[in-house]
């Protein structure tokens, strides 16, 4: 765990985090108009490991392999979890959230 604090506090990661988040507009999985409202996770692809950390393996700072996923994508990527994905956008109404309105 110590390497994984030390490698995500490193210049070199946290300036191809910030060119990922760029590239990918901030959306969730890099999807247009599925904008991340909140923490903007950097997801490695590729599953990396104690030896790549050592290593200093180029692919960790390959954006080919990196993309930017909202903490709920995060988590069903890493959790195997497909039930805490969003479902869909609902659609907004005139008035939606003034219940003493009628539309």
């Amino acid at each position: 765990r110590y390497l994984n604090q030390i490698f995500y506090k490193s210049d070199e990661w946290r300036r191809i985090r910030d060119a990922v988040i760029l590239r990918d507009n901030g959306c969730d999985l890099a999807m247009r108009d599925w904008e991340i409202r909140g923490r903007v996770y950097v997801h490695h692809m590729n599953p990396i490991t104690e030896q790549d950390i050592l290593e200093h393996s180029a692919f960790l700072f390959d954006p080919e392999f990196l993309i930017t996923a909202s903490h709920i994508t995060h988590n069903a990527i890493h959790y195997g979890d497909e039930s805490l994905l969003p479902t869909g956008w609902t659609e907004r109404t005139r008035n939606d959230t003034c219940p003493w309105k009628c539309m």
